[in-house]
């Protein structure tokens, strides 16, 4: 439950990020971390446009400088971009100002206004730093498709629990979640279930 739906002492860290929508429609928003990749992001936006379902993708500016046809087919099918650093830091593990630096740097590629902390977390001036600049996109569920102690249908189970109203449900189109299998298994399943559920599929 602490990794899975972040309690309220971790999103009273961060006051104005936004770890949940409107909690009084019955709308979730899909997201996407790390990528693009090759052998993983063509493989979700085939998912995506199989059940007409479009998402937010977070993304390393690095990997949009190494794979720039995978970011313009993001672009191209409609979704929406989101800023996980150049290089996909710690924030602990960097000064602010490095920080921001890379952070900006992806900004180059993808000149968007929502950004998202890799691993979820910043020290506090980071924050202070980036919320001048960023609507800054956590999360109210995340699936933990990169684990290597959860198999496919645990990921699937946790979207189920604890999707709700407003949820931003976090997948990750990387390579952790590719070869444990975690992805293959729960996205689809994941969307089938959101659209039986009546959910409606948002940008955010």
């Amino acid at each position: 439950m602490l990794i899975e739906q972040p309690p309220k002492f971790f999103r009273a860290l961060y006051p104005s990020a936004i770890f949940r929508m409107d909690p009084n429609e019955h709308s979730i928003y899909l997201t996407f971390d790390d990528g693009p990749i090759p052998e993983v992001t063509p493989w979700v936006l085939d998912i995506l446009n199989k059940y007409n379902v479009k998402a937010t993708f977070f993304m390393v500016g690095d990997n949009i400088h190494k794979y720039p046809e995978i970011f313009q087919r993001v672009v191209d099918q409609g979704h929406k971009l989101g800023n996980h650093t150049y290089n996909h830091i710690r924030g602990f593990e960097y000064w602010s100002n490095k920080y921001l630096k890379n952070a900006k740097k992806a900004d180059e590629y993808m000149h968007t206004d929502l950004f998202r902390p890799p691993h979820g977390h910043m020290r506090w001036m980071q924050y202070r730093l980036l919320k001048k600049y960023y609507k800054i996109i956590m999360w109210d569920v995340v699936t933990r498709d990169y684990s290597t102690k959860l198999r496919g249908p645990q990921v699937l189970a946790n979207v189920m629990k604890y999707t709700r109203n407003g949820s931003i449900i976090t997948f990750h189109d990387s390579l952790k979640s590719w070869k444990n299998g975690n992805l293959q298994y729960a996205l689809p399943r994941s969307i089938e279930f959101l659209i039986e559920e009546g959910y409606e599929f948002k940008l955010l």
